[in-house]
């Protein structure tokens, strides 16, 4: 395990959430899963408890917590995009699979967890900085999923 892991609470799923990611998102794996030693306050001795796993080359733990917490924007994973189709791919397969669109990029996965689907075009638009950063930060704030050509567009004004 690596020194430092993101830790992701669940209410029970952890363990299909880290599958999904691992099927979505190269360099993404599930590398073990650990079961209930005994009985705890959300599960059973022999439930899946914690779920190792990578995201995008970033380790993380599922803990299955129960449901005492709730997901919100204050955490959210970002995955840099090269294109519209791989911007396109990410998106569909978190909103396609029981998630919702949010603006700006952003959306929730079922499990309510919050990603940030960012085209390298509209994080290079916004380190330009001056006018070219305006314009493309004006033109994402109309958007859900980021159209890469509108970016492009809006850049060169």
């Amino acid at each position: 395990m690596a020194k430092n892991t993101i830790c992701v609470w669940y209410d029970k799923d952890a363990e299909a959430a880290a599958r999904f990611y691992s099927e979505t998102f190269p360099d993404s794996v599930v590398s073990a899963v650990h079961r209930a030693p005994s009985d705890y306050p959300s599960g059973k001795k022999g439930d899946v408890l914690t779920v190792e796993f990578t995201v995008a080359g970033i380790p993380c733990l599922g803990l299955n917590g129960g449901p005492a917490f709730k997901h919100s924007e204050a955490f959210s994973f970002q995955i840099a995009t090269d294109d519209q189709e791989e911007t396109d791919r990410y998106w569909n397969a978190i909103v396609n699979n029981g998630g919702q669109e949010s603006m700006c990029g952003w959306c929730k996965d079922k499990w309510g967890i919050s990603w940030q689907i960012t085209p390298r075009v509209m994080t290079d638009a916004l380190a330009a900085g001056g006018e070219e950063a305006k314009r493309a930060f004006e033109a994402m704030m109309t958007m859900k999923k980021i159209d890469v050509a509108a970016i492009e567009a809006a850049r060169r004004g």
